[in-house]
């Protein structure tokens, strides 16, 4: 049995990887929209890298109603908020690493310029999977609005690329209700995606 349920851990998490590395693909592609940045367009703040930190990639920053933020990365993405820290999820593992810190000191050009992150400890769980959740309510909200808003022709065009036949691919259709399938699962077994972070870590 719990050969079982590491094996349904290990599912979980391989499926989250790949859904949100194309979720990070596709906020790649909506910086370059033709017809303009999105990203910019609904609110996100760009900072550029300083010249000893080319060629980093731009880091986007969107405040948040009630003290929340959102941090973009090629690598991952931060969610923070002032009442329960903050949250890293990195890009190809998809295991939460928790701070108390709601904001990052400085721009994430790098994971060496993230906060302290770690595995939560048991108090700190709760707190870790909420903020996991609510990002991922927010990753789905965002597709919803980008069908709703320029068109499910439009994110079908952004993964024409990605779908190449080498790794998970999730239609554009599919999108936003991935997301919000993978809350569900999480929702119904935080723990054991915790207990998992926390293995995984130790090999």
């Amino acid at each position: 049995m719990e050969n079982d349920q590491e094996f349904v851990v290990g599912e979980f998490i391989e499926h989250a990887v790949g859904l949100l590395s194309q979720q990070v693909w596709c906020w790649g592609r909506d910086i370059l929209r033709p017809e303009g940045n999105w990203l910019l367009e609904i609110g996100f703040e760009r900072i550029e890298p300083p010249a000893n930190r080319q060629p980093c990639s731009s880091v986007y920053s969107l405040g948040l109603p009630q003290g929340r933020c959102v941090v973009l990365r090629g690598f991952g993405v931060f969610y923070g908020d002032r009442e329960r820290g903050g949250v890293f999820l990195p890009r190809y593992q998809f295991l939460p690493r928790y701070t108390k810190q709601a904001t990052l000191e400085r721009p994430p050009w790098s994971d060496s310029d993230l906060p302290s992150l770690r595995p939560p400890s048991k108090s700190q769980s709760p707190f870790c999977a909420s903020l996991t959740l609510d990002l991922i309510d927010w990753i789905r909200t965002y597709e919803v609005n980008v069908v709703d808003r320029l068109g499910i022709e439009y994110r079908r065009s952004t993964l024409v690329k990605w779908d190449d036949g080498k790794q998970r691919f999730t239609p554009a259709e599919e999108m936003a209700r991935a997301w919000r399938l993978l809350g569900i699962a999480l929702a119904e077994d935080s723990q054991s995606l915790m207990r998992g972070h926390t293995s995984q870590r130790s090999t």
